[in-house]
Order: structure tokens, then C-alpha cells, then sequence
């Protein structure tokens, strides 16, 4: 995984996150007050990668309701692979916001650090157990070569067990990542230790 480094011109607005201006939890009214609010009694705080759309709040309440419904709805996925998805479309695509982000849930479903570290730096997945490294991998080929999709793909995850729904969700959660990836490398969204801990995950 490539660590970026910002050069002084492009730091943050001051009191901002991101590379654009951004409004704080104490200065927002109406409906991102309201969201912002919902947010803190849900998951504890407000991501930064959320307050990078405060200037949209309509964008934000779609992206934050597809979120949800892909990472934490019901799905034939484990909340583990969903993470271990996120974790892998993430380093290929050289997102350490979202890499750091995903890799802090991800450690409460696995405890294992070699493990981690292969999803995290998305390298031996193939050595991973046969369903989590199908999964993976096809996210890892969907997010690298797209074009090179094949309905034989489908096949190699229908044989270990993952349903056509299934794999509906493996394909709109490898999706959203790619898009999450590109708003927060896009924007220039930081994140720090305090910002990576404390969220409810349920």
C-alpha cells in the first residue's frame, strides 16, 4: 500500500478534514444538523469521509444509507468479509483512509495479524481459506482489471457456497468501495487515531 504525503499546498482548510471547506457539527443547521445528530446517537461520531459531503446533504444521506445498507443489512456475507472486502478493494485502489478505516472493524471479527496483514496490503490472498480468498480476489480482479470479468467468475464463488444474492452483494459493496476510495483520495480526507476509534458497529 503506497503511504501519501501531502505537500504544504495542499494541506486542509483550516478546521476542515478534507480539501474542501467543510461544516463542523457545531456550526451545522437543519437537515445536516439532523443528520449529523442521527449519526452521533448511531455510530458514536460523524466520519470525516461524511463531513467531506456536508456541503451536499442530500449526496450524504444517499451515501450513508447505501453504507448501511451494504455493510451492516442483511446478507448470506459476514460482516467479516464485508470488511476483509472493503480492507482489499481499498489497498488496491491506495486509499489509506479507508484502508486504516475498515482494518480497525475488521479487527474485531479477526484476531489473526498475519491474516490482517494480507487483507490489509492485499498481497497471499490466495493462501487465505478457500471462501474468504475467492471472495477477495474477485473483489481484488473486479477493482484491478474490470474488463477481465467473466461469468466463469461467478462460478469459482458459486462453488463455495455464495448464492446469486450473494454475490450481488460482493458486487455492489466491491462498487462502493471504489467509489468511497475515489472521494477520499479525490478530497484529500485525513484521518487520525482519535478519528479511527470509537464507532459503534452494529
Amino acid at each position: 500500500m503506497t503511504i501519501r504525503t501531502k505537500a504544504p499546498a495542499t494541506l486542509p482548510l483550516r478546521g476542515a478534514m478534507s480539501w474542501i471547506e467543510e461544516v463542523e457539527v457545531s456550526d451545522a443547521d437543519g437537515k445536516l444538523a439532523e443528520m449529523y445528530a442521527a449519526l452521533i446517537k448511531q455510530r458514536g461520531k460523524v466520519s470525516n469521509i461524511l463531513k467531506a459531503h456536508s456541503l451536499n446533504p442530500d449526496a450524504m444521506g444517499n451515501h450513508l444509507d447505501l453504507y448501511m445498507t451494504l455493510m451492516f443489512g442483511k446478507s448470506g456475507l459476514s460482516r467479516a468479509e464485508r470488511e476483509a472486502v472493503a480492507v482489499v478493494v481499498s489497498a488496491n485502489n491506495d486509499c489509506e483512509y479507508c484502508v486504516s478505516h475498515h482494518a480497525e472493524a475488521l479487527r474485531r471479527y479477526i484476531d489473526d495479524e498475519e491474516t490482517l496483514a494480507m487483507l490489509t496490503s492485499a498481497d497471499g490472498l490466495e493462501t487465505l481459506e478457500p471462501r474468504l480468498s475467492n471472495i477477495v480476489r474477485h473483489a481484488e480482479k473486479l477493482t484491478t482489471a474490470p474488463g477481465a470479468m467473466t461469468e466463469s467468475d461467478l462460478g469459482e464463488l458459486r462453488a463455495e457456497g455464495l448464492s446469486d444474492r450473494d454475490i450481488l452483494d460482493l458486487t455492489l459493496i466491491v462498487s462502493y468501495f471504489n467509489f468511497v476510495n475515489r472521494v477520499a483520495v479525490g478530497l484529500g480526507v485525513t484521518f487520525s487515531a482519535e478519528e479511527l476509534s470509537g464507532y459503534r458497529d452494529d
